[in-house]
């Protein structure tokens, strides 16, 4: 059978219908972009080795259908079919996902390793006759029972067939305007809690906060200036109802470097994205396939400009030629996660799927708060009530610059967490000249009037760490040559340990938590992703490079940050869409340390 693909996008009143030839290749930047012909690219999750992540390597294609013919057909042509499944199950058992759950809960949350990681099973049955006809008919039974979905499709290349319904755009390119779409938070129809429950659940809320920000440092590497956010809005779907952000901005890139620099979705992955992938090849021991990869339909505009729609491969069933089939699934665990919440949410997101393909009944679940009611409206825009202005709206050229930083320079010194691409824009909005090195190519002789040692994953405690060493000896340098230095997170615990301040392991992560603290005395909102902390029993420290002033805990002695003459430290991130007041922060530290003056305060 000649390979074809069967999209229905989100809002249309009829079913794309694409033919071609499939050819497979090794790399994104081998997808065909030719004008005059498409490419829809399936993209597995072991593609994410491009960006020198880590990966269970199943050797899963990087197929492209080359699109020589395209036409379109009504919905009403692709009725609900009949199909047989033979009875399946997990192939991994609640008992053994749990165990998961919480390992990585233990050890990997709660050492300072990451915000969220998401962990997936997968439902394993077998389908009878035609493996394609089998798909077709559940194609047929997605497009009339599914709701909410960005792609219902049916990918067939000949050697594979993916029918699915994905509710996530990934990354879109049209009328050069780059836009994500980062979903989270999952309400089940039926549950015992109400829609306004599920709407004030901090579990629920930090989870969104968290892959908001994940896909804002994506946006901030591919969008010109960072992405605006808009929502949040609710997408409700069959069996599931979710919260959701938009995010957009102006962009240049050839599409398949988007795609790179996008893979994969926070949604799918986790937090810091390249420690996610160590923890979810650690803990999973097994590859991916194309579960958290992504259809990409590439192809011109009329002007001749690249345009790029790409959703997110979940909710969706890969059949084989010998009729199995596969449905991956998984779940976000964040610090509030139990092992039960999660292995209920991994049966909810494969009910979609499953009741399309025949494995359960159909069930309907009423929803028992109208999803437009004004109380509904008020819990969605509360949400925005502390974030960060900075990243929701929009604003002139130089209206942020702070005149003794405008035309200064500064390099940011990446710890493995591309938070470092927001803090740029930040930094750049004040009127700096930005540049960010990955901590293994920094040189210390490189010129600039500030240095900013960045955050990122583990124990800064930990020597055996190549990363830690390199950070801790870069600091002492920057300390012992006098020049200035901002350390935000792993930047400022390692500030913080070689000015002799001891390091503590938080009793419960600050992994996307907000808070009111008191820095040097104002209140400031601020964002907190760490699981350490230094620890200070005074306001005041006296050190072999001068007075070091301290903001701190009064209740248990947390070190939220630090400045002395020509350094500063902060335990928070500024630039953080749950930092309210980040951008303030930046502006009021930042010129007494560029400029050698410390505060009053600072020198008693």
């Amino acid at each position: 059978m000649m390979p074809f693909a069967l999209l229905h996008r989100d809002g249309a009143d009829h079913v794309e219908v694409l033919t071609g030839d499939v050819i497979t290749v090794a790399t994104l930047a081998e997808i065909p972009v030719e004008r005059g012909r498409e490419t829809l690219a399936l993209i597995p999750h072991r593609q994410i080795a491009e960006r020198g992540f880590a990966c269970v390597d199943d050797g899963t294609p990087l197929e492209c259908l080359l699109i020589k013919e395209r036409g379109a057909l009504p919905l009403s042509a692709f009725p609900p079919g009949e199909l047989t499944l033979t009875p399946g199950g997990f192939d991994l058992s609640d008992q053994e996902y749990g165990e998961i759950v919480e390992a990585v809960l233990r050890d990997e949350i709660g050492h300072g390793e990451g915000a969220n990681f998401v962990i997936h099973r997968v439902f394993e049955a077998s389908v009878e006759g035609d493996p394609v006809e089998a798909a077709r008919a559940a194609f047929g039974r997605l497009l009339a029972g599914e709701q909410g979905t960005y792609w219902t499709f049916l990918v067939h290349t000949g050697t594979r067939t993916l029918v699915g319904a994905t509710p996530e755009r990934h990354v879109s390119v049209a009328d050069g305007i780059t836009m994500m779409n980062p979903i989270s938070g999952t309400f089940r129809h039926g549950d015992d809690r109400d829609l306004l429950d599920f709407l004030a659940d901090p579990k629920e809320i930090e989870e969104l906060y968290m892959v908001l920000d994940e896909e804002l440092k994506m946006m901030a590497k591919v969008a010109e200036h960072g992405g605006q956010v808009a929502g949040p809005y609710l997408k409700r779907m069959a069996h599931l109802t979710h919260t959701e952000y938009l995010l957009a901005g102006r962009g240049s890139l050839d599409v398949r470097e988007v795609l790179r620099e996008t893979m994969f979705a926070p949604t799918v992955t986790g937090s810091p994205i390249e420690n996610a992938c160590r923890v979810i090849a650690r803990h999973e021991r097994r590859g991916r396939g194309y579960y958290g990869g992504v259809l990409a339909l590439l192809g011109h505009d009329d002007e001749g400009r690249q345009t790029l729609d790409a959703p997110i491969l979940i909710r969706t069933a890969e059949i084989f030629p010998d009729g199995r089939l596969r449905v991956p699934v998984g779940a976000t665990l964040v610090r509030h996660s139990t092992a039960g919440g999660e292995i209920a949410e991994t049966h909810a997101k494969a009910a979609g799927v499953l009741v399309a393909l025949g494995a359960q009944g159909r069930a309907a679940f009423p929803v028992r708060v109208e999803l437009e009611s004004p109380e509904v409206r008020a819990a969605l825009a509360a949400r925005n009530h502390d974030l960060a202005r900075f990243w929701l709206d929009s604003r002139a050229p130089g209206a942020l610059t702070v005149p003794a930083l405008d035309g200064r320079t500064a390099v940011i010194v990446d710890g493995e967490d591309t938070f470092t691409a927001m803090l740029a824009h930040q930094l750049k909005a004040l009127g700096l000249t930005v540049e960010v090195v990955p901590w293994q190519r920094f040189d210390a002789l490189r010129e600039a009037d500030l240095v900013v040692v960045g955050p990122g994953p583990g124990d800064p405690d930990d020597l055996t760490d190549p990363k830690m060493a390199v950070l801790r000896d870069l600091v002492a340098d920057l300390l012992a040559a006098r020049r200035p230095l901002l350390g935000v997170c792993l930047g400022h615990e390692i500030l913080a340990v070689l000015l002799g301040l001891p390091l503590h392991r938080r009793d419960s992560p600050y992994q996307g938590l907000a808070r009111d603290v008191e820095l040097f005395g104002r209140t400031r909102r601020v964002g907190f992703y760490s699981s350490f902390a230094a620890m200070s029993d005074a306001d005041v420290l006296d050190s072999p490079l001068g007075r070091v002033e301290i903001a701190r805990d009064r209740q248990d002695g947390t070190v939220h940050a630090l400045r002395g003459p020509g350094f500063a430290g902060v335990q928070f991130h500024p630039e953080s869409v749950l930092s309210r007041d980040g951008v303030a922060v930046l502006g009021e530290i930042l010129p007494a340390l560029m400029s050698g003056v410390v505060s009053p305060a600072a020198n008693g």
